[in-house]
């Protein structure tokens, strides 16, 4: 059976002499593995669609479940992510992330959308790498079905809580003095403007997702939190966000 899908390209691999293996986030689909024949070739014309971070109007033949890439129109390269190495391994960060989860695993409907709307972010500029990274973060693991509580303290009610403290394995809010009932875990302080911050990046439109300024060390309390939660529910690391560490994450 033939099928026509547009699809974001989030992992690569070569196979054979001559092959790759995608993995590929589509709007209704969810991530789907497709084997690209020939691609490494000279002359391929499916080439472009088999790299990293490609937007492409994708033919596929699937049979007994297996998809096999026959035609493809590159919609949106991405090119701009190429322009800088901190830039790129950001962009491999937010890929890995999108991949990890198995094929089968549900996929909210706008997660290619907002795949899409971060990595053209990235490659134009923008906005600066660190709300990118939090925005996306926070964003994601809301759409994965593990928004945190933020609301108001979970103990003692109060919608902006003194000394603002998220507990990250529970994933609720609470004021510094209030203990969260039967549980000592891991906790991350937040200022007032990084929960006011979390709180807009849990709600927005995509299209306004980087509509928003903090102060240096409120986006940087920000962008802890965003990080430890997601590793958090995740309950991984990730090589790619070792390495951006490396090549300088204030970007």
């Amino acid at each position: 059976m033939y099928q026509t899908i547009n699809g974001l390209t989030i992992r690569s691999v070569d196979y054979k002499e001559a092959d790759k293996i995608l993995t590929v986030l589509t709007e209704d689909r969810g991530r789907l593995t497709v084997k690209a024949r020939g691609v490494r070739r000279k002359g391929s014309r499916l080439k472009a669609a088999a790299q990293l971070f490609s937007f492409s109007r994708m033919t596929l033949y699937e049979n007994n479940g297996r998809c096999t890439l026959q035609e493809a129109e590159v919609l949106e390269p991405f090119t701009g992510l190429q322009r800088d190495i901190a830039v790129l391994s950001l962009a491999s960060y937010l890929a890995e992330v999108l991949a990890t989860e198995a094929e089968d695993a549900p996929v909210d409907d706008e997660v290619q959308r907002l795949a899409l709307n971060c990595l053209y972010a990235l490659s134009n500029g923008l906005a600066p790498a660190s709300v990118i990274k939090a925005a996306f973060e926070l964003r994601y693991m809301a759409m994965a079905g593990y928004a945190p509580q933020l609301r108001a303290c979970t103990v003692c009610g109060k919608e902006m809580p003194e000394r603002p403290t998220v507990a990250l394995e529970a994933g609720v809010l609470h004021c510094k003095g209030c203990a969260v009932p039967g549980f000592s875990g891991r906790q991350i302080s937040l200022t007032p403007a990084a929960l006011s911050a979390a709180r807009y990046l849990l709600a927005c439109d995509l299209k306004k997702l980087f509509s928003f300024q903090l102060p240096e060390e409120d986006l940087r309390r920000l962008g802890v939190f965003t990080e430890a939660y997601l590793l958090s529910c995740m309950e991984r690391s990730f090589r790619t966000l070792d390495f951006y560490k490396t090549v300088g994450e204030t970007t």
